[in-house]
Parts: C-alpha cells; structure tokens; sequence
C-alpha cells in the first residue's frame, strides 16, 4: 500500500509524463493533449482486482459520457497492488475481458507502464525496457478513433518503437536516474 497522499501520486505521474513521456517524445501524440488539457490522471485506491476493475470501468464509461475534445485520454494509475509485473501482466486479461464485454473493442485499447517492465525477449536490465517504465503500474485508455486520426498525420508510425528504443539507449546513466528516479531507489520497507 503506498502511504502517500493522492496528490503527490498524481503530481509523480504527471512529471513522468511531462519529462519522459512528452520530453523523450516516446509518444509523439501526447505533447497536445496535454497542453490541452485533456489528460486525466486517476489514482485508484483499489487493493483488490475486482475494486480495481470497477475503477477502470468506470474511468472508460467517463470518457464514452465524455466528448474527445475536453477529455482524450485517462491514465489510470495503481500505487496499492500489481506491485510484480507478472501480477500486473494477469490482471491485462481481466482488461481485455472487460473490454470484450462492454463491446468496447475497436473503441478503445489499452497502453500499459510498470516500474518493472520488461518486453518479451527483453532482460530486466536492457534499455529499451524504459519505455514503458512508469514510477507505479499505469493503465493507458486510449481511444482508438483519436489514435487512428493522430496516426494518419505522422510520417512513418511503424517506427516509433524502434526510434524510442534508440532514445532510451542513448541516454547516459545521469540521465536515467534523473529520468527515472523510482527505479533506483532502494526499498526500505
């Protein structure tokens, strides 16, 4: 359980978002709404899968009850369980099914960030795993017709992996501590 007020929570995230997310450019889609305003970040006080599927729910249903251009995205971020990442990866699957329920596919699709993201094929320690890497586990709702209108704009969106990873990998060790500063802290629990 995170002892820390929501506040400081939601204050740790939008400065992720802001210096690596919006800095790096990893999501070369995000600098706009941002500026606009049009970012929500949710801090759920789930501590149990079903609490915490409920809160998703109900974060996706605010923005189909609301219009593109004053809410485009929510991140929804989890500071009291799905700690381990394979936790985290199982609890995808009740994500998925929610969204196969609710007839939300091809409405919305899901960006996932964790402080221990690791890629198939990936070692914990490889560089590349930092794009994902967030300072609590994140779920990204995002529209799929906002993606698609964003993407038709951009020259070349298959190679945003590759040019990220490449971002990431040229950082110098300074950098990603000053980056990511969660991801060297040492546990004192």
């Amino acid at each position: 359980m995170s002892s820390l007020p929501i506040q400081e929570i939601e204050s740790q995230v939008e400065q992720w978002l802001l210096d690596v997310v919006i800095g790096l450019n990893l999501c070369p889609f995000a600098a706009k709404p941002q500026r606009n305003k049009q970012i929500k970040i949710f801090v759920s006080q789930a501590s149990v899968e079903e609490a915490l599927l409920e809160d998703v729910f109900q974060q996706f249903t605010t923005l189909v009850e609301t219009p593109a251009s004053e809410l485009e995205t929510t991140l929804v971020v989890i500071p009291n369980m799905l700690h381990d990442f394979d936790d985290y990866n199982f609890f995808l699957d009740w994500i998925d099914a929610l969204i196969k329920q609710e007839q939300w596919e091809g409405i919305f699709q899901v960006a996932t960030f964790h402080p221990n993201y690791c890629f198939a094929g990936a070692q914990p320690e490889d560089a590349e795993n930092l794009t994902n890497r967030a300072p609590y586990p994140v779920l990204h709702l995002i529209r799929e017709e906002s993606m698609e209108r964003a993407i038709k704009h951009y020259q070349n969106p298959e190679m945003i992996p590759d040019t990220n990873i490449a971002r990431v990998e040229s950082l110098t060790a300074e950098e990603k501590q000053q980056l990511f500063p969660y991801l060297f802290q040492t546990n004192s629990n």
